[in-house]
């Protein structure tokens, strides 16, 4: 079973978080491979650096789909989640997705807590689009600059467990979903530390992704994420515009 992991953000340095993270619960049937987005930002925190990420998804799914059985979209908001969906016909897991669809596992309601407040806007609409506004019971963000963006959940780490105890006292989270792909791999270090589960999206994503994997569904044929039908484009990768086309022979 393989599973490949598209960081739509171009720091390399997320890429290895996010993959050390999944690696650690990754089963040992499954192998993981993960590419880092080449054009973009450093790191998605807004619609339209969402809007930009989510076409380097799917290109590089257009490019890699057809050697993987399951493909993790991993930033947190999804970028380009359900136009993968509609394109290619391997299950494709979003991180934020699978962290708050887990979290409903362990929990009534959950709380996303996560370092800055520019992502708070994009985070409730993640939420709201995939139908979960209530069961979510807040969104908790720090506020201040960091030093660096790979560094951020070692700078934090205090203060995020601080905001974690006021989403359990004040919000009355049964669970804490810690969000955004700097913070891959928090969780097991504080989990100690706060009462209540905590959920790694990164390692949610690689059990969610390697669990569709196995179950091997058809593609949809109909219905809202059924392939669109073939259309001519301009500027686009060569593989996007094949896979668009129908050109393509998967």
């Amino acid at each position: 079973m393989k599973i490949l992991l598209i960081n739509p953000n171009t720091t390399q340095a997320l890429t290895d978080l996010l993959t050390a993270a999944a690696r650690s619960v990754l089963p040992p049937d499954a192998t993981l491979d993960s590419v880092t987005a080449e054009s973009g930002v450093p790191y998605i925190s807004t619609r339209t650096e969402a809007l930009v990420g989510g076409l380097s998804v799917l290109e590089i799914l257009a490019e890699r789909h057809q050697d993987y059985d399951a493909a993790i979209v991993a930033a947190f908001g999804d970028p380009g989640l359900g136009a993968a969906r509609e394109l290619f016909d391997i299950p494709v897991v979003g991180l934020a997705e699978a962290g708050m669809l887990t979290a409903c596992m362990l929990g009534r309601r959950f709380s996303i807590v996560t370092f800055a407040q520019a992502l708070g806007p994009w985070y409730q609409e993640c939420v709201d689009w995939h139908g979960l506004s209530g069961r979510c019971a807040g969104i908790r963000m720090l506020d201040g600059a960091f030093k660096s963006i790979s560094e951020v959940q070692a700078e934090k780490a205090d203060l995020l467990v601080e905001l974690a105890m006021r989403a359990i006292d004040e919000d009355s989270a049964d669970v804490i979903v810690l969000a955004g792909a700097p913070l891959s791999g928090l969780g097991a270090q504080v989990q100690s530390r706060i009462p209540v589960p905590v959920v790694d999206c990164a390692q949610a994503a690689v059990r969610q992704a390697t669990t569709l994997a196995a179950l091997r569904p058809l593609g949809a044929r109909r219905g809202s994420f059924a392939r669109p039908a073939e259309k001519s484009s301009i500027g686009l990768s060569k593989a996007l515009a094949s896979r668009i086309a129908h050109e393509d022979c998967a």
